[in-house]
């Protein structure tokens, strides 16, 4: 039987805990209103109005020869899309580790199970983060010993099914566009992501009371916060710098000049869903660059592989979760986007 000690003590834990979700979730709920929710809504009008989201982040043409000084400009262009929802992800990120009670985040996504990673992909649709922005909530998660389906499942689902997205693609490119994103991203999200736990390699149950030991013993809040905000950023901004920018060089060669049948064929929806797995972009900026290749004469498949492989990973957002999933499961997650941009190409090869 409990002492009254231990149950005021339990009592007043429950109560700290509930304080600090909603800590978290006016957090977040604030921080997605100023950089995602209001602006999409008004990028949401414009697209109703003008068919039309912005240029294309690529320019308007192929090829090329690539220089530091496109790269830096590529750069330049893409942190000024992304700088709002990059710090938003790092601070939740790190948010994530020190606010969410770990009892009642494992209870929910801590198991190997569908239901699981259906609940992680859920979380991630009101977040409509592109996947470097979403990574570091990924990471969060990861420390928190949330399974690798339902990590996935959130890091992936953020631009994968994004629904601002798929609004912005009806008005920009068709409902059929549209379909395949969200036939594939689905499968994606949920699908890939619940597969890959088998690639995980542990299977031990979670030692409960060793985790909150652990977190007990390294200081309070405010230590633990800066720590895991100093460690994210330490570990994190680096890379994804550096990573932005060498793509930035070599994206004359992820996505090549091509002419005729082959700007069609089956050999340039494999270079574009590889090329597009690898590349970085904004969220959304999918679109005005499919737009402008179809444009300039690249045919319905390779840009229906872009559809999904550009938003889904990048190497940059890899890198970034590199030390929280096994390789195993990245390199599972890298081929299976690859091969679902390949399906997703030959179906808009003929439906489109």
């Amino acid at each position: 039987m409990q002492s009254d000690t231990s149950i005021d003590k339990h009592t007043e834990n429950n109560k700290k805990a509930i304080w600090f979700v909603l800590i978290f979730l006016f957090v977040a709920v604030v921080g997605l209103l100023y950089a995602k929710w209001w602006p999409y809504y008004h990028k949401m009008i414009t697209a109703s109005n003008t068919h039309s989201i912005g240029d294309s982040i690529l320019g308007d043409q192929l090829g090329g020869k690539p220089s530091w000084h496109t790269a830096w400009e590529y750069a330049v262009t893409y942190f000024q899309a992304v700088w709002k929802a990059a710090l938003l992800g790092i601070l939740l990120g790190s948010l994530i580790q020190v606010l969410l009670p770990t009892k009642w985040l494992l209870k929910v996504l801590g198991k190997t199970s569908f239901g699981s990673t259906a609940v992680g992909g859920l979380a991630s649709v009101p977040g409509m983060m592109c996947t470097c922005c979403a990574a570091p909530m990924a990471v969060g998660l990861r420390k928190k010993n949330v399974s690798v389906g339902a990590a996935l499942a959130f890091w992936i689902g953020n631009p994968a099914i994004n629904p601002a997205t798929l609004v912005f693609m009806t008005f920009v490119l068709s409902w059929k566009f549209t379909l395949i994103r969200l036939i594939f991203g689905l499968i994606l999200t949920f699908g890939v992501s619940y597969l890959a736990n088998r690639f995980a390699g542990d299977t031990k149950p979670i030692d409960m009371e060793r985790i909150i030991q652990d977190e007990e013993e390294t200081g309070g809040f405010f230590a633990r916060w800066m720590k895991s905000l100093g460690t994210m950023i330490l570990y994190i901004v680096p890379a994804y710098i550096l990573s932005v920018l060498i793509l930035g060089v070599a994206r004359v060669w992820l996505f090549p000049q091509l002419s005729g049948t082959m700007a069609n064929g089956i050999l340039a929806i494999i270079l574009f869903a590889i090329g597009g797995m690898l590349f970085v972009i904004p969220t959304a900026a999918e679109i005005p660059i499919i737009q402008t290749f179809l444009s300039i004469g690249i045919g319905t498949g390779p840009a229906a592989a872009l559809l999904l492989t550009l938003p889904a990973i990048s190497l940059p957002s890899l890198i970034m979760v590199s030390k929280s999933f096994p390789k195993k499961v990245l390199l599972f997650v890298t081929v299976s986007v690859v091969v679902i941009g390949i399906f997703s190409g030959l179906t808009g090869m003929l439906i489109l």
